[in-house]
């Protein structure tokens, strides 16, 4: 049933026996179908995995090179680290709430809960429209990398193969996107530890034909490339690199055991992050020249210009190139079962609330959101647009692209902000943290952190997309801004539009109106003991493992 707030606004409800959404009548939301319930078949090592994978993709294995080349090896590890810090505290929060109502739309239903329901639509549709459209983008990139081995085969029979592909692994549902991830997740965190290894013997001299390099490569051509704007760029790359971390928080409502599993992916973040990003790029920034002019061929799924293969080639190893290019072809795939999975639970989480078309929020015997599986299978057919002769369908990819752009600043920013107001609302309503099973170390502090850290992001894409090339025209410089900063427009059309459709203009939730107790996995308040407070060195420690 719905329940009224102090403000005179209704609250999403679910009665917890037969868990149906009814009815809200000041946000127009319709009535989504009953007993609609994605299956909790993720076990602790596929939410391990889930997370894991979604950071480990072709932004580190090819975007890495055209950061190298934009900001030198200093740029790159002081930008990632940074953006790894604010990645751990927004997973993290998210980690948080995730425990509380882990449900199948997360950090979506935490804005419409915490923040607005009219953020939360532009939330939502803003991250689906994201994975919609990377989807037929990484099929096409998949079949780039395959032109390292063979490029007389047209690239359309390759399309086909992992359209296919894709299509098999959504008949065993969210159980097989789990075992697929495991197994793609396994071979590139093999694939990163063997590169740390294989870089240090190259940077000894140990293989190859340079000899000792040390730290050569930061002396020149030096640690820093193009100034300030060199520095924004890397910032900038960066933080695309990350896109899909929070992937283990929408997982949550379909994990067997989300108190346990959901915190300590979340939580391990900070290691995948340091070993896997910052350890692996410090190699990569060791044994290749920032100036080498290869990188600039680093961008999208051109794994020819990959800065671990061009690094390995370098040192004259016949076989590994070919290897790597493999891992790369693996990640790519990842990606696009990733937006599989990111872009049919965000959309059935908001047909459920009327959000979206209310036949996506079917789910069929097997817990498959098959009607949303349908809608992301047939868009992925514009992947063979993309291979129109003459580069004609990429630019038609490059807008489509640019309706991404930023999104991922205001979906991480609106998580730490919902955490920050949930905290807010706890308190308002003389709620204790107690009832909380699981609080991050950083606490709320974390939180404003990562939001700050946002805004920096959002202003450093703002500063590289809007600062013109030498000699380039009003045109082009106007072109480069839009499709590097278009999602920010697109993102205040969905609030605008949705603000128009309800007639409700009040910005945000007032405090004391939020339902913090509908679909709520708090402590029992009557049979558990308050937790402890543990010397700060073990709630440290305890953040990270």
């Amino acid at each position: 049933m719905t329940t009224p707030d102090e403000a005179g606004t209704k609250v999403i409800a679910r009665d917890n026996a037969s868990r149906s959404s009814s009815r809200d009548e000041e946000m127009g939301i319709l009535t989504p179908v009953e007993n609609n319930q994605l299956k909790k078949s993720l076990k602790n090592r596929h939410l391990q995995m889930i997370a894991m994978g979604g950071a480990i993709g072709a932004g580190l294995f090819i975007g890495s090179g055209a950061a190298l080349s934009a900001g030198g090896p200093g740029s790159v590890l002081i930008c990632y680290t940074l953006i790894g810090i604010m990645m751990l505290f927004t997973c993290q929060a998210l980690a948080e709430l995730s425990v509380v109502y882990p449900s199948n739309g997360a950090f979506f239903e935490h804005c419409l809960r915490f923040l607005d329901p009219t953020w939360g639509f532009a939330i939502g549709w803003g991250y689906a429209l994201t994975w919609l459209i990377i989807l037929p983008f990484e099929l096409i990139a998949a079949s780039i990398t395959i032109q390292f081995w063979n490029d007389t085969i047209n690239m359309g029979v390759w399309v086909t193969v992992f359209l296919v592909v894709l299509a098999l692994i959504q008949i065993f549902g969210v159980r097989g996107y789990g075992e697929v991830e495991c197994v793609l997740s396994v071979i590139k965190i093999i694939a990163c530890s063997g590169f740390i290894i294989l870089g240090i013997v190259i940077n000894t001299g140990a293989v190859g034909r340079q000899g000792y390099l040390g730290g050569a490569y930061w002396s020149d051509p030096g640690a820093f490339r193009n100034g300030f704007e060199g520095f924004a760029s890397v910032f900038v790359i960066a933080s695309f690199s990350f896109g899909g971390t929070e992937l283990a928080g929408l997982a949550a409502a379909e994990s067997e055991n989300p108190e346990k599993s959901v915190p300590k992916a979340c939580k391990q973040v900070f290691w995948r992050i340091s070993f896997f990003y910052i350890l692996n790029l410090f190699i990569m920034g060791l044994i290749l020249p920032s100036d080498d002019p290869r990188l600039l061929g680093s961008e999208g799924a051109n794994s020819k210009a990959s800065p671990f293969v061009l690094a390995i080639q370098d040192a004259g190893i016949k076989v590994l190139p070919h290897i790597m290019n493999g891992v790369i072809t693996i990640a790519v795939i990842s990606v696009a079962n990733s937006s599989s999975f990111g872009f049919t639970r965000t959309v059935q989480a908001m047909a459920q609330v009327g959000m979206a078309p209310t036949c996506l929020a079917k789910i069929d015997k097997q817990g498959r959101p098959m009607h949303c599986t349908i809608v992301l299978l047939l868009f992925a057919l514009i992947a063979y647009v993309g291979l129109a002769p003459n580069d004609a369908g990429m630019k038609l990819f490059d807008w489509l692209l640019a309706v991404t752009g930023v999104t991922y600043f205001f979906i991480w920013g609106s998580i730490c902000l919902a955490h920050i107001r949930f905290r807010k609302a706890m308190e308002a309503q003389g709620l204790s943290l107690d009832l909380v099973p699981y609080k991050p170390s950083g606490g709320v502090w974390g939180s404003w952190i990562a939001l700050i850290f946002n805004g920096v992001c959002l202003a450093a894409a703002f500063y590289v997309c809007a600062k013109p090339k030498p000699g380039a025209t009003a045109a082009e410089t106007a072109e480069k801004f839009f499709k590097g900063y278009l999602a920010a427009p697109v993102m205040f059309v969905l609030w605008f539009g949705w603000k128009v459709k309800t007639g409700k203009w009040r910005l945000q939730t007032p405090l004391h109106a939020i339902d913090l107790k509908t679909d709520a996995k708090f402590r029992d308040p009557v049979n558990f003991e308050p937790e402890e407070k543990k010397p700060l060195r073990k709630r440290m420690l305890g953040a990270l493992f």
